[in-house]
């Protein structure tokens, strides 16, 4: 079972898109059984799957022991494709309950998913550095980072870096990439941005960026993947690419 991680210190770099349209290609056309995660308390992931994040429990309950894991996996209109929701609970879940004294709660994350059986575990994360993303990094095999080609997305980059270079001291944690996200190719700072991400990140630029496209929009509103909604647009296009670039490194 592989378990990534999507990540990124800035919003708006499509990072929650990513984990749902990576996912889903990953079920689509390489025919693996995925778990979603939502670690997100802004919920944009459950609810972009056509959930309510005030009706379901979080993995806030399974990480307090009030609940088990497989009580809150929720199914989606992709058949293997499931999820795990979040709520607003997960905000401050460190300094409340029994996780408060616990020195090494930021490992819980990491124990409950082991017994999971799925092919791939796909974890969204918090575009900040807390104790909700340390907790996903040290629980997953791989991280995928996400940024746009903007000036403090791109600055961002390095304060992420320092911090994964850290976790990865301690645990096993591999990079599998940056992926820029609403990517003009004629774009006149392109090489500038490009630099940066060679110099924090060498080598790990991913081939594949994905376009900007307003059917990632539309699919988030019915609830579905853009594969469902618009099969043919340029973001399905781009979205199928990441996966079979991810799926070859994994």
């Amino acid at each position: 079972m592989k378990i990534i991680s999507v990540s990124s210190f800035k919003g708006g770099t499509a990072k929650t898109s990513t984990a749902l349209h990576l996912a889903a290609a990953l079920v689509k056309f390489h025919k693996r059984k995925v778990l979603l995660i939502d670690f997100d308390s802004q919920a944009n992931l459950t609810t972009g799957l056509g959930y309510d994040p005030d009706e379901f429990d979080s993995l806030a309950s399974v990480l307090q022991g009030e609940k088990k894991i497989e009580e809150l996996i929720l199914s989606t209109s992709m058949k293997n494709l499931q999820i795990i929701p979040a709520d607003t609970w997960l905000e401050r879940i460190e300094v409340t309950g029994t996780l408060a004294a616990d020195r090494y709660s930021h490992e819980r994350l990491r124990d409950l998913l082991k017994p999971l059986n799925y092919d791939a575990i796909i974890i969204d994360t918090p575009p900040s550095l807390c104790w909700l993303t340390e907790s996903t990094l040290i629980a997953s095999n791989y991280s995928l980072v996400c940024a746009t080609p903007e000036f403090y997305s791109i600055k961002g980059l390095q304060r992420l870096g320092l911090f994964m270079n850290s976790i990865k001291e301690r645990h096993g944690i591999s990079l599998l990439g940056v992926l820029l996200s609403f990517w003009n190719p004629r774009g006149k700072s392109n090489d500038a941005f490009l630099q940066i991400i060679e110099k924090t990140f060498p080598g790990k630029l991913l081939e594949t960026k994905i376009r900007r496209d307003i059917t990632i929009s539309e699919a988030s509103v019915h609830g579905k993947s853009i594969f469902e909604i618009a099969p043919t647009s340029r973001a399905a296009q781009d979205y199928r690419l990441l996966s079979e670039e991810i799926f070859h490194k994994i």
